[in-house]
């Protein structure tokens, strides 16, 4: 496919400390954090790279709005209203993201509105987009205020009854651009208010039912270094060759409540969601993407992606907090990350 250079957009929010937040319209996407260290030095936290085309159709998905279904759905098949739908196998015998290239809202060029102290994006998916029933209209608000809080709000609504599951793909590693490299993330601290998480297959499909963490490496209910048990003699972990799981955000009731702690390097950031939900993936695969503008070359675990969202296979799985968007409602993903 052809790389839409010349319709990238790179749009900058400024907060009063002088902090920034730089987005692209290309997948509603996150280009980069800069944000103080204890010391008072500035630096991008998120994974990045040297040129705004990179990030279309990029393995990582990196800082980018996924969908139309983020996460997994098993063999691409959901039923719905008595009819079945079948969606484009992407990730093993799986669908993953939306689907692949275009087909995923991650590679498509958004319309974008900003306005003071944030940006709306703005997009369409047809009926029968990438398979998917009714014709949804999406809007992501981001914003970023004096205190270090960028928010997302990401909306939509729908014509028909559909299925959908949006977030951000976002990865982070705290000790800043410049420091890239070393041991990865294994050295941050993650906590999550999560003292459950979904056991699955190994092609990462959850079984159906929600696991405790205790006396599993999963458990991060106290924050420890992610690398601790990173490569512990666990199926799930074998399963993702890392992290790569859903935990179960403890008290989920459809308001805006915390799922995450990261620190690392006199950094924090504290993350916060209305979902039931929050995918940890430790960057099991990030090698080879394309390389940041020091010109470093990523490898895998040297970042964490910290995905607020529903349950994968949700659609397949009846007694998941999940249910199909109808016309008339309108689906709500708000996610805050505070900087500290």
């Amino acid at each position: 496919m052809e790389r839409p250079q010349a319709q990238i957009k790179h749009i900058e929010i400024t907060n009063a400390a002088g902090n920034r937040v730089v987005l692209s319209n290309l997948g509603a996407g996150i280009v980069s954090i800069e944000v103080p260290d204890a010391a008072g030095v500035r630096d991008n936290i998120v994974l990045t790279y040297s040129k705004p085309e990179d990030w279309y159709i990029d393995g990582p998905c990196a800082g980018k709005i996924p969908g139309r279904y983020a996460n997994r759905i098993a063999a691409g098949k959901f039923s719905l209203g008595g009819k079945e739908y079948s969606l484009a196998i992407n990730n093993g015998p799986n669908h993953l993201h939306g689907g692949p290239g275009e087909q995923c809202f991650a590679n498509r060029v958004w319309d974008a509105e900003p306005f003071e102290g944030g940006v709306r994006f703005m997009l369409h998916s047809p009926d029968g987009d990438a398979g998917y029933p009714g014709a949804l209209d999406i809007q992501a608000v981001y914003t970023f205020d004096d205190e270090n809080v960028l928010r997302l709000e990401i909306s939509a609504v729908t014509d028909a009854p559909t299925v959908v599951n949006l977030t951000n793909h976002a990865y982070f590693n705290l000790r800043g651009e410049k420091h890239f490299g070393g041991d990865g993330v294994r050295s941050h601290m993650l906590k999550l208010y999560a003292s459950r998480f979904l056991p699955g297959d190994s092609t990462l499909i959850p079984y159906g039912e929600m696991a405790p963490v205790a006396g599993t490496p999963m458990d991060f209910t106290v924050a420890k270094p992610i690398g601790r048990d990173l490569e512990a003699d666990f199926e799930p972990l074998k399963f993702g060759k890392g992290y790569d799981h859903c935990w179960c955000i403890d008290g989920y009731d459809g308001t805006l409540r915390p799922a995450a702690e990261l620190t690392c390097a006199g950094r924090k950031v504290e993350l916060f969601t209305n979902q039931p939900g929050v995918q940890v993936y430790t960057g099991n695969w990030l090698t080879g993407c394309p390389d940041a503008p020091t010109g470093y070359k990523y490898k895998d675990y040297d970042c964490v992606a910290m995905e607020c969202q529903a349950f994968p296979d949700s659609p397949n799985k009846l007694q998941f907090p999940f249910r199909p968007l109808l016309p008339g409602e309108t689906y709500l993903n708000i996610i805050e990350w505070r900087f500290s």
